[in-house]
């Protein structure tokens, strides 16, 4: 042991008492992320924020701090408001940008929840105007797309519109017999209406809370005169304890559902959607939202939260709440073929937006796959403008019969030609060509013909390929980085007001980290 050569460590007195603290500032690189995101929030008007905060009692903590604080967690990935308290109690990085400050979890919570809310697009809009000063974005080019995000509710508390209205139907067939079962036994009601049925619940009558509420009171009524009535009993019972309850309760239903098909309990605002990760699994809905995002050199420049599942219905909503903060719409958007419908192409072309946004079959086109897939679409049915007719793969005759109004889920109106074939009962290939026991119809939109011909020119121009080209890099990288590298797949926060509010720290993260990575 002794000729071992003798070994040398560095000072190590993790106990030493230290003349003077340590300086923080000292101990935070000059170009970190932590000080991108404290310069930018800096230059904020924060006026919206102050406004949320009434004055009087014990004093606040600074919402610019807080503001600053969550924005950088967001950034590090740390969405819990538990993490985000510990990590000022321990995180240098933390501690430099809050001064030292130690808001607790509730503190976090509350101004996340409560006093972000009614101003965070307000706020998020303020760093996109900064991002524009600094020259990062021109604000002329839009690259627009969806996804889904999962809320926090319980994937099994669903309630459906379709079930809601079968259970309803179903509930006041009951109160129906009921009531009928009761007037056959009450001489003094046949005399006073005859056949008739109980007025509140009549033939054709909308059984509701109030009208079934009335009839228990008729029934009360009833009893007084004849409190042994075993039937009668039994029928105020029913309707007190269980048929009043559900039917406010199918009401209230109704109500949350307004135009749509499903809604969680546990997140009243969230829809039952089909999330995309989930299509290599068994395709099972979750309760969730629909995020719609732009972006201009993946750079977040708008954003919405919609309860719809399709994106197509929610673009001119989107662009319309952009314009408000903004006060003006891209010149050009790219977008893919789930915004290329009729209403969107009439929408974009009446704001003067060049919009290079593709069609359900653009790609079906180019590539010359419809008809040697699927023969028996509409678009393979050659159409004669002399004698107005298409003809099928069969060489069968399909003739103008009438023109259609149709309206869309936003109250878009157009027309639809509908064309006919004279007879395909004994054709050999009618099951390929429609379902329908009946002839073979052509729902054709001419207006949306033409904007698809409009469309495909731009798609198809040099400049189209490049917008094509560079959508992919664009908003579905930045969707990339925020659920995929970032593990941003469910909401903390229920409501369409706190989900607006998470949705939009994380854009304004994402925006600032992208500044401090340039």
């Amino acid at each position: 042991m002794g000729d071992m050569k003798t070994q040398r460590f560095k000072p190590y007195t993790p106990k030493q008492a230290m003349l003077m603290p340590a300086d923080l500032e000292e101990m935070i690189p000059e170009k970190h992320l932590v000080r991108v995101v404290d310069e930018m929030i800096d230059g904020l008007d924060i006026a919206p924020l102050k406004r949320q905060y009434k004055g009087g009692g014990t004093s606040a903590y600074h919402p610019r701090m807080l503001l600053k604080v969550l924005v950088y967690a967001y950034s590090q990935q740390t969405f819990s408001s538990r993490k985000i308290a510990k990590a000022l109690r321990e995180n240098i990085h933390y501690m430099w940008l809050s001064g030292m400050s130690r808001p607790d979890h509730r503190t976090i919570n509350r101004f996340r929840g409560v006093v972000m809310k009614e101003v965070v697009e307000e706020v998020f809009y303020g760093v996109v105007e900064q991002l524009y000063e600094m020259g990062y974005i021109e604000l002329e080019k839009y690259f627009v797309d969806g996804t889904k995000i999962e809320a926090n509710a319980n994937r099994y508390s669903f309630v459906w519109r379709k079930s809601t209205k079968r259970y309803k139907a179903n509930l006041q067939e009951k109160v129906r017999k009921m009531l009928e079962e009761i007037e056959k036994i009450e001489a003094e009601e046949e005399a006073l209406y005859g056949e008739q049925d109980y007025p509140e619940v009549g033939e054709g009558k909308t059984i509701d809370k109030k009208a079934l509420q009335e009839a228990a009171d008729r029934i009360s009524q009833k009893l007084r005169k004849d409190p042994q009535n075993k039937k009668l009993k039994k029928a105020k019972r029913d309707l007190e304890q269980d048929y009043i309850p559900r039917e406010e309760k199918y009401e209230r239903y109704e109500e949350i559902l307004g135009e749509r098909n499903s809604f969680s309990k546990t997140d009243e605002d969230a829809t039952f959607m089909r999330m995309k990760e989930d299509h290599m699994r068994n395709g099972q809905l979750k309760a969730g939202y629909n995020i719609q995002t732009g972006t201009e050199n993946q750079f977040v420049t708008g954003y919405s939260i919609h309860q719809k599942p399709g994106d197509t219905s929610c673009l001119k909503e989107h662009l319309e709440q952009r314009k408000r903060w903004l006060d003006k719409y891209p010149q050009v958007l790219v977008a893919d073929a789930g915004y290329g419908s009729e209403e969107n192409y009439a929408y974009l072309k009446d704001k003067d937006i060049t919009a290079y946004v593709k069609y359900n079959i653009f790609h079906y086109e180019q590539k010359k796959r419809i008809k040697k897939k699927k023969p028996y679409r509409q678009e393979n049915f050659p159409y004669n403008p002399e004698k107005d007719e298409y003809r099928c793969p069969q060489n069968k005759v399909l003739s103008y019969q009438y023109t259609k109004d149709v309206t869309s889920h936003n109250g878009y109106h157009s027309t639809r030609r509908i064309y006919e074939c004279s007879d395909c009962q004994d054709c050999p290939t009618k099951t390929d060509c429609t379902k329908s026991k009946y002839n073979r119809k052509l729902y054709i939109g001419v207006e949306l013909l033409q904007m698809r011909k409009t469309a495909r020119d731009l798609l198809l121009s040099p400049e189209g390929v490049k917008m094509r080209s560079q959508r992919p890099v664009e908003v579905e990288a930045v969707y990339g980085r925020l659920k995929h590298n970032w593990g941003f797949r469910r909401f903390l926060l229920r409501g369409m007001d706190k989900v607006k509010v998470e949705w939009g720290l994380l854009t304004m993260a994402h925006n600032i980290a992208k500044v401090a990575a340039l």
